[in-house]
């Protein structure tokens, strides 16, 4: 069934949100060594994979030292778990963990409304249904966004915090929780569009009918033969 534009555009938004926060969840750049020093302890950081060079504990308690990129919850870290992994870093994987989950949801939603019929009983209730969803994964993405921004460049962190930036893969989330703003509020204006139709064919069916569900009927003058 042929959407409208808005429809269309929406849709198209919700699959480049979808295509963002996928990269931002999958790569590892979420902080990221500017190159200015030629061995940086901390050389990248993602949600779920971390590449360090010589890194150990800041605290001396161990004489470990990490290289390489590893999984952030590999065994081989658990000494270092508090450094690697404080609350603000889990409250980010959380949130993203929710966008991601929520937007994969979506896709499901949205095959279902590119193959349904305006005139399906549900079909408002479908369009409410993912504008929530994207808007859900919007604010957690955003919340994900703020409790990184404002700790993950910090001074407190990662070391050689002088020289990190962050990278690629923040930047694709902005984009990713961008368009799923935008598209959740196109979905909401979709649906409302579709309701207004609806009340308003309705109120024609009813006007039509003489709001008693019959036709009106000519009424005869009756004459006095005399």
């Amino acid at each position: 069934m042929p959407k409208s534009r808005n429809g269309k555009i929406a849709t198209g938004l919700a699959g480049a949100a979808f295509f963002f926060v996928f990269i931002a969840f999958v790569t590892p750049s979420w902080l990221v060594s500017d190159g200015y020093l030629p061995a940086p302890k901390m050389e990248q950081i993602g949600l779920w994979c971390v590449c360090f060079h010589d890194f150990e504990d800041t605290r001396h308690w161990y004489e470990t030292k990490f290289t390489g990129c590893w999984w952030v919850f590999e065994e081989e870290y658990y000494i270092i778990h508090d450094i690697l992994l404080p609350g603000f870093f889990l409250a980010t994987q959380f949130f993203m963990t929710v966008s991601f989950t929520a937007l994969l949801a979506v896709s499901f939603g949205i095959a279902l409304y590119l193959c349904c019929s305006r005139d399906q009983e549900r079909y408002v209730l479908l369009l409410v249904v993912i504008a929530t969803a994207i808007l859900v994964a919007a604010f957690s993405g955003t919340l994900a966004l703020i409790i990184f921004g404002y700790n993950g460049d910090g001074r407190v962190w990662m070391p050689n915090w002088e020289h990190n930036n962050l990278g690629y893969s923040y930047a694709t989330a902005v984009l990713g929780v961008i368009c799923s703003y935008v598209s959740g509020g196109l979905f909401l204006v979709e649906a409302r569009r579709h309701e207004r139709k609806r009340k308003e064919l309705h109120e024609r069916r009813m006007g039509g009918s003489g709001g008693g569900g019959y036709p009106m009927q000519p009424t005869k003058s009756s004459h006095t033969t005399i």
